[in-house]
């Protein structure tokens, strides 16, 4: 190809479109769930249900962190998508997820009881939410203390700042019922 003054023009443009296609692809924003995981939650349409599922998905990003193999998840009924492959990226992305589960596990919540504010799943998927959150602020403390990567503190943080708000809310609620399927004994 002869370089004249046309060819080099077109060939700068490739290059500056080129560039700015790469840059916008790279700002885009990961997603905090894998396609599998969001067909699991889609798929579990009740609360307590879509709660469990946040809770395997942010403990699947702590398996991987810590480096420890991943158990099979045993479905929660048989017609259960599949859980997928593990999520990748580095530690603070994988911080990052954890924070925005907990986000998106918060606004599930406040969705329900904005809708049914007396249904009996609210209390009970933020028990179980408040009880795994409890050992993750532990985790997270662990890792907080370790590292010195900016990135991964910044995303510790915000997992701190969403756990410290479920925890908060899961304090305040009354000691659950007793279950009504259980016999007294005369």
């Amino acid at each position: 190809m002869l370089l004249t003054p046309r060819n080099l023009i077109r060939s700068i443009l490739v290059a500056v479109l080129s560039l700015a296609f790469t840059s916008i692809v790279a700002a885009q924003p990961r997603d905090h769930l894998t396609d599998a995981e969001t067909e699991l939650i889609r798929y579990h349409q009740q609360l307590d249900k879509r709660i469990d599922i946040f809770i395997k998905a942010i403990d699947r990003r702590f398996a991987i962190i810590n480096g420890t193999q991943q158990t099979k998840i045993k479905k929660l009924d048989r017609d259960e998508p599949d859980w997928g492959d593990l999520p990748k990226g580095t530690r603070a992305d994988l911080f990052s997820d954890i924070a925005s589960i907990l986000d998106e596990a918060i606004t599930n919540i406040d969705d329900v009881s904005r809708r049914d504010e007396k249904s009996p799943l609210i209390s009970r998927s933020l028990r179980k939410l408040t009880a795994a959150t409890n050992g993750y602020v532990a985790q997270l403390n662990t890792f907080q203390n370790q590292t010195k990567d900016a990135d991964e503190l910044a995303q510790i943080g915000r997992a701190l700042e969403q756990a410290s708000q479920i925890i908060e809310v899961g304090n305040q609620l009354p000691p659950p019922e007793p279950d009504k399927k259980k016999k007294e004994k005369p």
